[in-house]
This record gives structure tokens, sequence and C-alpha cells, in this order.
């Protein structure tokens, strides 16, 4: 009966990856970062994350999100999948600015990351 069972769900979840590598695929999927990232694609991608978390926190749907921030529902959606080259750094803190407080919205910069990286 497991094993029924879990040959199911692995059907099941290669269908839904077939489903979402096609090219022409509409929905939305989380996006990671890339290989080797840069600093800049790390700050916006973590922005985004912020953004979701903030969201799940106060219990909000994409249109609550889309009004404190004055965007569209599609547009809060490429945030909320992380779609981050679909936005400049300083419009992602500027939503960001709009949703939480001073304090919260502070960017903090790992120095020893930043001179590892910068050896490479």
């Amino acid at each position: 009966m497991k094993k029924e069972k879990k040959l199911s769900e692995e059907r099941e979840f290669a269908k839904y990856l077939e489903k979402i590598e096609d090219p022409n695929y509409q929905g939305y999927v989380n996006q990671s970062l890339p290989e080797n990232p840069t600093n800049l694609e790390k700050m916006k991608f973590r922005i985004c994350k912020e953004i979701v978390i903030y969201k799940r926190n106060n219990h909000l749907n994409e249109e609550q999100i889309a009004k404190k921030i004055g965007l569209t529902i599609p547009e809060v959606k490429d945030i909320l999948f992380s779609y981050i080259n679909k936005f400049t750094l300083d419009r992602l803190t500027t939503y960001a600015d709009k949703l939480f407080s001073p304090s919260y919205a502070e960017m903090h910069i790992d120095w020893k990351t930043t001179q590892e990286n910068q050896r490479i």
C-alpha cells in the first residue's frame, strides 16, 4: 500500500516538473538565486524573501500587498516568486519601505563574505 502511494506521488511530481519545465508554461514558479550570484542579486533576492515573510506573518494576500505598495497583482507575484531580474534594487527597496518599519528595513552587509568574494 505504501509503495503504491509513493509511486503515485512520484508520478504526480514528475508530471508537475514536466508541466513547469515547458517553455510555454504561464504560471509562476519560485525562482532561486543563480549559481555564483552577485551581491546585487543576493540583496534583491533577500528583499523578495523578506516581503514573502511579511505577507505570511501578516496573513495578507497578493491584492492587499499590491495596494500597500502600489503595484499590480502580477508585479507583486513577480516579487513573491523572486523574479529579481524584473526589478532594480532601488525599486525593491522602495516597496520594502512601504511595508516595513524603518528599523526593520535596515540592510546589513556581511563584510567577511564580501571580502572573500572580492578575492576571487
